[in-house]
């Protein structure tokens, strides 16, 4: 009888630790469920927050200054609604040259992005892959250089780059100058080395196995070789990350072009804000211009918004 009951209870047992073993996957599952939803809840809530600023631009930029006014402590301030048109971006164009300003930004951007990204990546790969004496001490001085700010040093910057020599066609005819002083190349070279850039990009390559260097190496490699064919196409996401973070006080440039440059047909698109708040103050037609020099921002970021993220995801686990 006892052997019966022990046969009769066990599957009784067993059953009763299935269910329980099916409750507890199924509890886990609601909280992991729960815990997602109020991650989501949180994060729309945050993109809200923050797309709030972009959207009141956006659609004040296609009402009058009055309806602007009208609309400021209501929710129809967020809202396409009332006298909707495009004539305040037909008037940025009348009073600014848009298009001047806008070829003059993005050959700026593009220039400095483009030889930043060249000549920092080639900083943190001899920092990061090359041995030799005083490379740490040289990496803390560059890190050093990231306290000092940008308004300590303009004035000392416009008294050097208008003594460096330059050349210049008069008549046709190449001559040899001094001065910086209304060019591109004032708002582009002293931009191209970044004392981030080439930290992050010391920091990202350094998360490469050094052994595809040495195998390289056995093969007759250069260490430019090494660089161009290994590092480089490993380093997507930090290239990505370095061309958001070069690309953005590129086109944000105000201070410094209004120091050097005098000459409207070599300013950038900030500097033409300073036109809209010279007289009376058009509301509708500064939201106007600030979306038409915003655009460019969000285009770059949505385009690279993946690797950038990948990138410091990484730098922030070796970090």
């Amino acid at each position: 009888m006892s052997a019966t009951r022990t046969l009769t209870t066990a599957p009784r047992g067993e059953r009763a630790d299935r269910r329980s073993s099916t409750t507890s996957v199924g509890s886990e599952s609601s909280h992991r469920l729960r815990g997602r939803i109020l991650l989501y809840a949180a994060m729309t809530l945050f993109g809200v927050v923050f797309l709030f600023p972009l959207v009141f631009m956006f659609v004040s930029s296609l009402k009058p200054d009055s309806q602007i006014l009208q609309d400021i402590d209501s929710v129809n301030a967020f809202l396409p609604v009332g006298d909707i048109s495009l004539d305040n971006y037909f008037g940025v164009f009348d009073r600014v040259p848009v298009a001047q300003f806008m070829f003059n930004s993005i050959l700026v951007t593009v220039l400095t992005v483009g030889l930043g990204l060249v000549v920092n990546s080639m900083a943190g790969f001899a920092l990061s892959r090359l041995a030799w004496k005083g490379r740490i001490v040289v990496l803390a001085v560059i890190i050093a250089t990231l306290i000092v700010p940008f308004e300590t040093i303009a004035v000392p910057m416009v008294y050097w780059v208008a003594q460096l020599p330059t050349l210049v066609m008069e008549g046709g005819v190449l001559k040899y100058d001094f001065g910086w002083l209304n060019t591109y190349e004032v708002q582009i070279v002293p931009f191209i080395a970044n004392a981030f850039s080439i930290f992050l990009f010391t920091q990202y390559f350094s998360t490469i196995p050094k052994s595809l260097d040495e195998a390289a190496r056995i093969d007759g490699a250069s260490w430019f070789t090494i660089y161009r064919r290994i590092l480089v196409p490993l380093s997507g996401p930090a290239f990505a990350t370095v061309a958001i973070l070069t690309f953005l006080p590129a086109w944000n440039q105000y201070l410094w072009p209004l120091m050097v440059v005098q000459k409207e047909e070599l300013r950038p698109v900030m500097v033409g804000m300073q036109y809209f708040f010279q007289l009376n103050t058009a509301w509708g037609e500064v939201m106007a211009y600030t979306s038409l020099i915003t655009l460019p921002v969000l285009i770059v970021f949505l385009i690279f918004q993946r690797a950038f993220v990948s990138s410091i995801a990484a730098s922030g686990v070796k970090g």
